[in-house]
């Protein structure tokens, strides 16, 4: 197990960071301290501050009174709700924050479900909680926490990283039939494809293009494949290659085999529900098709969008370069079909654009200092610490402060 610890100055943004996640299904509150979870399970922004605040006093000591650790499981460590409360109690404890409020959130949004702890480093009086061995008392705990969850230790941990092949190339010098096979044969063994249409469009972006033939050999039909390779744009170049010359792996009928048993590993393995859990927190978070493409893939997932001459959205394929998942939006459910998607990116979105002002519930709570500043508009304005804030977390912060910024010219 492997802990990121981050000081910082915005209780607000640490909190709504995980707090949109839970609100939109792909995160969970598992344990709180002197704050209260309502018990429908999503996030009250508004509510948590309140809570917060109560134990923060108007004058803080120190620059940076908020703590966000993240605590990160190797992949294949595979633990209950109830062990992850477990740990992170533990954590806190030996930490030395078990009196102060906290939230514990577990994230779902990906394979590697991982929990965030949100506390406050400065006592009731302001003052800084003794933390000067952090780093060395954190690695110490997990050591223990490993051995007695028997959790894979962290010297011994392989980051799984997102299955990206080499595009190829035409032009670039190198055997054109060798680049093809370089991701045509792997391709068929990582991903699952339900469809020869979405094996297709995985195909697409390594810059490969197949096509199913017919044909008629003394009177008997046959099927075949023929593959090419394809610039940028996606129009095709150079030769045509037929499947057998990259063997009975990558031909017609093993390919449809491939396809069914690609529908059934989606069912048992539970892929779709995991993509779609990434697609939907990113479009959340997209107000527009581009947005939307970067935010997938840097959560290591493509989308190929498919648009007639009149630029009209009538199709969407999602592939996820993590779990091998290779899904049409439609199977993922109709709020991410083309139609839907569509839809969403022709609707204004203020939220993605213009200053949060409050909560679902209520508007967020200003507690006044002596010099008619608010505490929390301190906290808001000063950086959180960059070190080991994952990239997601990192750009939520900053989108804040832009809107923020915005707000106070108007």
């Amino acid at each position: 197990m492997v802990a990121k610890i981050n000081y910082g100055s915005s209780l607000y943004g640490a909190l709504a960071y995980n707090g949109e996640k839970v609100n939109e299904g792909v995160a969970k509150i598992l344990e709180t301290n002197k704050v209260f979870s309502p018990a429908d399970g999503t996030h009250d922004i508004s509510a948590c501050i309140q809570d917060f605040m109560a134990y923060m006093p108007s004058h803080v000591l120190t620059k940076k009174p908020v703590i966000h650790i993240s605590l990160n499981p190797h992949p294949d460590d595979t633990l209950t709700d109830e062990q992850f409360s477990a740990i992170a109690r533990e954590y806190i404890e030996k930490m030395g924050y078990a009196n102060q409020p906290f939230i514990v959130y577990k994230h779902e949004d990906i394979d590697r479900h991982h929990l965030h702890i949100v506390t406050l480093a400065v006592d009731e009086r302001g003052k800084k909680i003794n933390d000067g061995n952090n780093f060395y008392t954190s690695t110490r705990i997990l050591k223990e926490l490993e051995q007695k969850f028997g959790l894979i230790p962290a010297q011994m941990r392989k980051e799984k990283e997102a299955f990206w092949l080499k595009k190829v190339c035409y032009g670039d010098g190198e055997n054109l039939k060798k680049q093809l096979a370089s991701v045509i044969k792997p391709a068929a063994k990582f991903y699952h494809c339900p469809s020869f249409k979405e094996y297709r469009a995985l195909l697409s972006t390594y810059n490969i293009c197949v096509e199913e033939v017919k044909g008629e050999v003394n009177g008997k039909t046959y099927m075949g494949l023929l593959y090419f390779a394809t610039d940028n744009k996606g129009n095709k170049v150079g030769k045509v290659f037929k499947s057998s010359l990259f063997g009975k792996s990558v031909g017609y009928e093993a390919l449809q085999n491939r396809f069914k048993a690609s529908k059934e590993k989606l069912k048992e393995k539970h892929l779709a529900p995991k993509t779609k859990a990434v697609v939907v927190g990113a479009l959340r978070r997209s107000a527009t098709k581009e947005d939307f493409r970067a935010n997938l893939h840097r959560k290591g997932v493509d989308v190929l969008f498919r648009e007639n001459e009149e630029g009209r959205l009538y199709g969407i394929t999602f592939i996820d370069h993590n779990n091998g998942c290779v899904v049409n939006g439609s199977r993922l459910g109709k709020e991410l079909s083309a139609n839907a998607v569509a839809e969403w990116f022709s609707c204004p979105h203020p939220e993605l654009s213009t200053p949060i002002q409050q909560s679902e519930k209520g508007s967020i709570p200003q507690t006044q200092t002596s010099d008619g500043d608010s505490v929390l508009g301190g906290l808001l304005d000063l950086p959180l610490e960059t070190h080991g804030t994952d990239w997601e977390e990192e750009q939520f912060r900053r989108r804040m402060q832009r809107k923020k910024r915005k707000q106070r010219k108007l």
